[in-house]
């Protein structure tokens, strides 16, 4: 006798994080056991046009189409050139380090990282060299709508009439 598995496949939730930024510290990192892999630095805008600020996001490039783009503009970021990215990070996160050198040396410190997962555009010193091509589906950010109601908060529904619901018979 076999059982067979029926278990519902896994939903999962993605926080993205999109914004423009210019392209730095592009690098190949090598891994001990397994593939070296593309890393790049993006240093987004935001903030006022006038008074822009940056913030500085350490990213791992994933995907095929993302990577091939940042090795295609390894020469112009090793140039000094300003290359300008639309992009969109995944899977974020904070990286807390202690500094080991230089005037911070023993303070905490913080890094946040992701995965460069998509450009949409690509400007090296002001001139388009790349723009994605127009995507014909659906938004991959819209959630299935069960699992998203399953975690929905219902806000107009107090403590109180959820207690008096469970002491009711159906």
């Amino acid at each position: 006798m076999t059982t067979a598995n029926t278990a519902a496949p896994t939903t999962y939730f993605n926080l993205h994080t999109q914004g423009i930024g210019y392209l730095n510290r592009v690098r190949e990192v090598p891994v001990r056991r397994g593939q070296p892999f593309m890393a790049c630095d993006i240093a987004a805008l935001h903030g006022a046009s006038d008074d822009v600020e940056y913030t500085r996001f350490d990213c791992k490039v994933a995907g095929g189409e993302a990577e091939r783009l940042i090795r295609e503009h390894l020469e112009d970021v090793r140039a000094e050139r300003k290359v300008l990215i639309a992009f969109r990070i995944g899977d974020l996160w904070v990286d807390a380090f202690t500094y080991e050198k230089g005037e911070r040396k023993g303070q905490p410190g913080a890094s946040l990282k992701g995965r460069l997962i998509f450009i949409e555009w690509i400007k090296v010193n002001g001139q388009l060299t790349y723009k994605a091509p127009a995507r014909q589906d659906a938004s991959s950010a819209e959630l299935p709508s069960e699992a998203a109601e399953e975690h929905a908060p219902n806000p107009s529904r107090s403590a109180d009439q959820s207690q008096d619901q469970s002491t009711q018979p159906a």
